[in-house]
């Protein structure tokens, strides 16, 4: 049968569009082997015919016919109706003509639509069946002429409907094999999309692991290296101003030795990325007691550290935090303050940690430019900053004269979490 060209656009396969270029020259075919079966049979008396001249005439009428159709769908039903009545006419000049008759079948499925297809298949079985019964046109013989033609209408119809189901199914896979092709495409630019969203990811990620690295590094030198050098410098300028009480001087003197190894180690564990030293060996509320006796004895300022609720480990990033913050709260009072009482107080929630450091000195007000309240400007903003990193709160209440209050609050996460 032929196909529409539609679908030999779309179909797959090569050979069908091959075997239907080859079906477009068989009715030419089959009208030239007719024609000479006619010619041959001319002397026989078994076949009805009407003089050769008539079907030579029908003949050419039919090539022309067959040479001037164009593929319009407007027209084509029009061509079918004409090639219809020309197998008529062919077929009534010689009965040899049925042959041509039978390439009326591959017409029917290019030239028509939906069920008109099933009614033109059943009109060319009846001028096949025609050809086949014609001169046996007398009342005895109607009873096989009937049965011969609706045999022609009946094999006819059900090769078109054959052929309607398998072009049906050839355009479903066509349309199917489109849909896949652009579906590949897709996928194909959403694949090279998502190659370029993860190397810009990585990037990113990179980019901020550097800066979070920096910003980790900042801390630390801040945390380790200045408090520890403001001590030292403390401490010397002590011990400058005891020069004539030896003991005092050699104490300070000490006090500064210590601080420097303090520092010289803190920070080379800062750039290991380590615990901070006192969380080595001890829990959060006796590093923090630790780090107020310490401070205390140092600065000669009166300091108490109080643990409420049950203690339990935590990560150690927020047991740095915590600790690295409460250096910073009271390296801030040792230098700005001038303040007579610290009080250090770490209370374990259900699901949070809070670390509240309050002095009676002589306060600042929040409100006004960093520059006027810090000598550098870090210390406070690089406080929040590394509360922040690990999901945490700092809000710092102070007024001149009444003191500072230093509010820390962070997730209490389990160590046994981190699995």
């Amino acid at each position: 049968m032929l196909v529409d060209a539609t679908v030999l656009a779309t179909a797959p396969d090569r050979w069908r569009t091959r075997l239907d270029q080859r079906l477009r020259l068989l009715p030419y075919v089959a009208l030239a082997a007719s024609t000479v079966m006619a010619v041959l049979a001319r002397d026989t008396a078994e076949v009805p015919r009407e003089p050769l001249q008539v079907s030579f005439a029908a003949v050419t009428v039919t090539v022309a016919w067959l040479l001037a159709w164009r593929e319009r769908r407007r027209f084509l039903a029009v061509f079918f109706v004409g090639l219809l009545a020309l197998n008529a006419l062919l077929i009534w000049t010689n009965a040899l003509y049925g042959f041509f008759a039978w390439t009326g079948f591959l017409f029917v499925q290019y030239a028509l639509r939906g069920r008109w297809r099933l009614l033109g298949a059943a009109s060319v079985g009846v001028c096949t069946g025609v050809s086949q019964v014609r001169g046996a046109w007398v009342p005895a013989q109607w009873g096989t002429i009937t049965v011969v033609i609706a045999l022609n209408v009946v094999i006819g119809t059900a090769m078109t409907y054959l052929a309607i189901v398998t072009q049906g199914h050839h355009v479903r896979r066509a349309d199917l094999v489109q849909e896949l092709e652009a579906a590949n495409g897709k996928l194909a630019a959403a694949l090279e999309e998502n190659a370029a969203l993860h190397a810009r990811l990585v990037t990113q990620a990179r980019e901020a692991g550097v800066l979070d690295e920096r910003q980790r590094l900042a801390g630390e030198i801040h945390d380790v290296l200045a408090q520890g050098l403001t001590g030292i410098v403390t401490q010397l300028e002590a011990a400058g101003q005891a020069a004539g009480r030896p003991a005092d001087r050699d104490r300070h003197l000490e006090t500064a030795k210590q601080l420097a190894r303090d520092g010289l180690a803190e920070a080379r564990r800062s750039v290991r990325a380590l615990r901070p030293r006192p969380l080595d060996a001890a829990s959060l509320p006796q590093a923090l007691a630790e780090v107020v006796d310490g401070w205390s004895a140092r600065h000669g300022v009166a300091a108490e550290m109080i643990s409420t609720g049950t203690v339990q480990p935590l990560l150690p990033e927020i047991e740095a935090t915590l600790l690295r913050t409460a250096q910073e709260a009271l390296a801030n009072v040792a230098r700005h303050a001038g303040a007579r009482r610290v009080a250090l107080t770490l209370s374990y929630l259900e699901d949070l940690v809070t670390l509240d450091v309050r002095d009676d000195g002589s306060g600042f007000d929040p409100s006004a430019p960093r520059a006027e309240r810090e000598e550098g400007g870090f210390g406070l903003t690089a406080m929040q900053e590394r509360v922040r990193r690990i999901a945490g709160t700092c809000e710092i209440e102070s007024e001149p004269g009444a003191g500072t209050a230093v509010s820390v609050c962070v997730p209490a996460i389990p160590l046994g979490a981190a699995a």
